[in-house]
């Protein structure tokens, strides 16, 4: 095979529709949109405008209040840290935010990693991360290993 020979496999590629080329092209003149009007015009934004009727999203109830400054973690459950350590892909004797990442545990660290306490440990692990429920750090105690975290306030 030469490379003037290469060809994509068919119907992988489908041809852009090219609007106002014509009325042989099915979407000359006016290209589809009909006649004036907000929608025929370029660079109109209508989303949620629903012709002068009070929209949904200004009839329905709002509460409560979301904290612009909040702190979001990454969550990581202890069983999928024994699943990563059986696998090879973590080291147990220490176990660090980096290493999560780089393992593909955790895709990114946000404001840090929180553990929790889902699944079951056995190995004897060493974890060091910004947050943990009190239930993971019994659990990973009782399995022999030390998880400590940095932050006070995501361990409750």
């Amino acid at each position: 095979m030469k490379l003037h020979e290469l060809r994509d496999n068919p119907g992988a590629s489908k041809k852009r529709t090219r609007v106002g080329r014509g009325p042989g092209s099915g979407k000359g003149k006016m290209g589809g949109r009909g006649i004036k009007g907000q929608k025929s015009r370029s660079g109109v934004s209508i989303n949620g405008y629903e012709g002068g009727q009070m929209p949904l999203y200004q009839r329905l109830p709002k509460r409560g209040f979301n904290k612009p400054n909040r702190k979001e973690y990454a969550v990581v459950n202890l069983g999928l840290i024994q699943k990563f350590i059986d696998a090879g892909k973590l080291d147990a004797g220490s176990i660090t935010e980096d290493s999560l990442v780089a393992s593909g545990l955790v895709r990114r660290k946000l404001d840090g990693i929180r553990v929790l306490a889902k699944g079951e440990i056995t190995a004897k692990a060493t974890i060091a991360v910004t947050g943990a429920s009190k239930a993971a750090v019994e659990a990973v105690a009782k399995a022999g290993g030390t998880l400590t975290a940095a932050n006070a306030t995501a361990t409750e």
